[in-house]
């Protein structure tokens, strides 16, 4: 009787109620299993039989009222989540999927190649990759290393039917240092430009959805979350744990309202699978990048306007910390500014030129930080360099302030 009234309100559970309930260890499962309580009630006296059955029964209520057991595991168990909050969370990404498919596009890249029975230049594919539509113009913007070393390019647009068209694209302009290209191809109603955020505002645990168009067969989705907005040791990128597939590089990372907040562009994963930690170019990145390009066909970058030791070499040469400057060119503002180079001596002693420590108030441990603090400047603008210089060789360090405007140098 016990074993049979502990069954049917367990079974009533299971049909009535859902997820299904877990085995939980109670009070009467504490002393034995159902089964072996069962057998022991036959053998049992009638008082101990009747102590069993009350608690079964008791079990039983507590199970067909909806409520727990006290004493057992059920007790922290949350089953208050209405199924309807969680359905319209899956809804909401459905919708920024299908709204953004018609803005991410597939490309594919050819090189040009001779045939050798014809000896007819002919187009090879080359590789694969995504973009998204930057404005009704035709801008596509990509990573650069999608379309790096073609010939030529096409961009595949689905429209909202579904239904895809292929347009033969030219190239705007590149910059190779922040992986980033734009194309352009032949505006047409078909193009639906994506709706562009901000990544200044990101914080870790920002929902990302990465969206791209591998191989032209169809859009995949990744959700996932900001795992970092720095990206060290790689500087200036999101980082983020939604798997980016093969072919994914060039499309777009979207935050949970639909605005694009980066552009996919690499994944590290030990075991080289689509599994790992994922980088996206920041959207401010992008916007200030793809302006420059759109406006002059290129992107200048500032730069001191000197040659460095790399710091491994520097390190050997007794530098701790900062970068060493090994040349200056006559006529640079580094040199109008007064910047020692490295030099060798008559006697083939090497004589150390001055050691760049700081940018204004960035300071500078190594070359990395060098390159991440003049980012946040454009040509022209001028700044401050903080430097230690040898007062005579072998003699002691003295640290001087040194103001020059950046110069332009094209990213190549």
């Amino acid at each position: 009787m016990v074993a049979l009234l502990l069954s049917t309100a367990i079974t009533h559970v299971a049909l009535h109620r859902s997820p299904p309930p877990l085995h939980c260890r109670s009070d009467l499962s504490h002393h034995a299993p159902p089964a072996v309580a069962s057998e022991r009630s036959r053998r049992a006296p009638p008082a101990v039989a009747s102590e069993l059955s009350r608690r079964a029964f008791a079990l039983g209520a507590a199970a067909l009222a909806g409520g727990v057991v006290p004493g057992s595991a059920c007790a922290a168990v949350d089953r208050s989540t209405p199924i309807s909050a969680l359905q319209q969370q899956e809804r909401t990404v459905e919708d920024l999927f299908t709204r953004a498919t018609e803005s991410v596009v597939y490309i594919n890249t050819f090189v040009a190649r001779t045939d050798r029975l014809t000896m007819n230049a002919v187009d090879v594919p080359a590789g694969t990759g995504s973009g998204f539509v930057w404005d009704d113009a035709g801008h596509i913007v990509t990573n650069y290393h999608v379309i790096r070393g073609a010939s030529q390019a096409k961009v595949g647009v689905v429209d909202g039917r579904g239904s895809t068209k292929m347009f033969g694209a030219t190239l705007v302009g590149y910059n190779p240092d922040k992986d980033v290209a734009v194309l352009k191809i032949e505006p047409s109603a078909a193009l639906r430009p994506i709706d562009i955020g901000s990544s200044s505002a990101l914080r870790v645990g920002s929902t990302t959805l990465a969206i791209g168009n591998p191989f032209g067969l169809d859009h995949t989705l990744t959700v996932g979350v900001v795992t970092s907005p720095s990206g060290r040791p790689i500087s200036n990128v999101i980082q983020t744990d939604a798997a980016i597939n093969p072919g994914n590089s060039g499309g777009a990372l979207l935050d949970s309202s639909g605005r694009l907040i980066g552009m996919n562009t690499a994944i590290y994963s030990p075991s080289g699978a689509s599994a790992g930690i994922g980088f996206a170019i920041p959207a401010d990145t992008l916007k200030q990048q793809v302006a420059t390009i759109l406006r002059y066909g290129k992107v200048l970058r500032p730069a001191i306007g000197i040659s460095f030791l790399e710091a491994a070499q520097a390190r050997a040469l007794g530098v701790a910390r900062g970068v060493l400057v090994l040349g200056v060119p006559d006529n640079s503002a580094a040199a109008k500014a007064g910047l020692r180079p490295t030099f060798r001596l008559a006697d083939g002693t090497v004589s150390l030129g001055d050691v760049i420590v700081q940018i204004d108030a960035a300071p500078v441990r190594n070359e990395a930080d060098l390159f991440r603090a003049l980012d946040s400047y454009q040509p022209g603008q001028k700044v401050t360099l903080t430097v230690e210089r040898l007062k005579q060789q072998g003699g002691a360090l003295e640290e001087l302030q040194i103001s020059l405007p950046l110069q332009a140098i094209e990213a190549v």
